[in-house]
Order: C-alpha cells, then sequence, then structure tokens
C-alpha cells in the first residue's frame, strides 16, 4: 500500500488523498470493531454497513480520479490497471464479493463456527484488498486464518481456552487485512 500511496501521490494527488482517507477510516474502524468485537463478540451494523459505502466512495473514487487524470494506470494498480474485464474499479468490488461469498459459505457449512457479522465485515476488507490485487486478497484472507489459528493454539496451550471456547475472529480479519495491505509489495 506504502508503494501504492507513493506512485499516486506522484501521479494524481487527489486519488493519494482519497486513498490515504480510506486507510485513515480503516484504521480508525478497526480499531473499534475490535474492541468492540473482543469485549461483546459483536461487531455493530451501524459500523459495518457504513463502511461499505464509505470504502466505495474512496476507493472508486481514486480510481476513478486518476482514470481521468491520464496519469500512466501501473500507478493505481500493479497489473498495469487492467482490473477485472480490464476495468479497474470491478476488481474492488469483486473483491468484495468474492470475500462476502466465501465467508457466507464457511458460515453455511458451521453456523456455530463464524458469526454473520464476520460474513457482513468480510465484503468490506474484501474492498479493500481487492483495491490492492487478487494477491492481496489470497494473503489477507489466509493471515486472517492464521493469526486466528495461532490465537486458538496458544490458548488451548496455556489452558485458557478448550475446543469449544469462542474466539472473536473479527479483530483477525482485520488484522490479515491490515497485514496484507502493509507487507505486501504493490
Amino acid at each position: 500500500m506504502i508503494q501504492r500511496l507513493g506512485a499516486l501521490g506522484e501521479a494524481t494527488p487527489l486519488a493519494f488523498w482519497l486513498v490515504l482517507l480510506a486507510c485513515a477510516y480503516f484504521a480508525v474502524v478497526a480499531a473499534r470493531l475490535t474492541v468492540i468485537d473482543v469485549r461483546h463478540h459483536l461487531l455493530p451494523d451501524r459500523i459495518v454497513f457504513p463502511s461499505y459505502a464509505v470504502a466505495a466512495a474512496l476507493l472508486l473514487g481514486a480510481v476513478a480520479v486518476h482514470a481521468l487524470s491520464g496519469a500512466p494506470a501501473a500507478a493505481a494498480a500493479p497489473d498495469g490497471g487492467a482490473g477485472l474485464f480490464g476495468v479497474p474499479g470491478l476488481r474492488i468490488v469483486a473483491g468484495g464479493a468474492t470475500l462476502w461469498l466465501f465467508y457466507f459459505l464457511l458460515r453455511a457449512v458451521y453456523p456455530p463456527g463464524m458469526g454473520f457479522g464476520d460474513v457482513k465485515l468480510a465484503g468490506v476488507l474484501g474492498m479493500y484488498l481487492g483495491f490492492l490485487g487478487w494477491p492481496h486478497v489470497f494473503a489477507g484472507t489466509f493471515a486472517a486464518f492464521l493469526l486466528g489459528g495461532l490465537w486458538s493454539l496458544a490458548m488451548l496451550v496455556s489452558r485458557r481456552g478448550t475446543l469449544q471456547s469462542s474466539i472473536p475472529f473479527g479483530p483477525f480479519m482485520l488484522a490479515g487485512t491490515a497485514a496484507a495491505m502493509v507487507l505486501l509489495p504493490a
């Protein structure tokens, strides 16, 4: 994400500020949702649902502004701006839809294993990761399950939890997304 911001800053300053604002919004929402989910095992709709609109407006706005500026497409997308079917903005929507569907299927297969709040949050996270590219979508999802699994293992080993213990998965989803955004090159 850092490299993407640098390239956008040079090519299209307005797109840079839109993406930076999207990242700041993500950080604030991630902190709020983490605290709420840890305390109450709940991801409130009043926070998650508006995040769809904010992420869409800022990320799609950045793609649109960049496309209208005539700047090189490589600054907006690692795939040279090809995106999905030649439209970079579709990758944002497709990333959100893909993660939402993946988590929905997990919930459908084993409902006690995942709350519907996690499913709703997955769509927002997929939009952020989709902006960066499909490798980020896969890495962020993998990181969430890796972090959640390591936490669960630590709880079992320390005897602070059992196989039936419930853990809030939202913080791991948010951490996996943040790790993919920060650590993977764009």
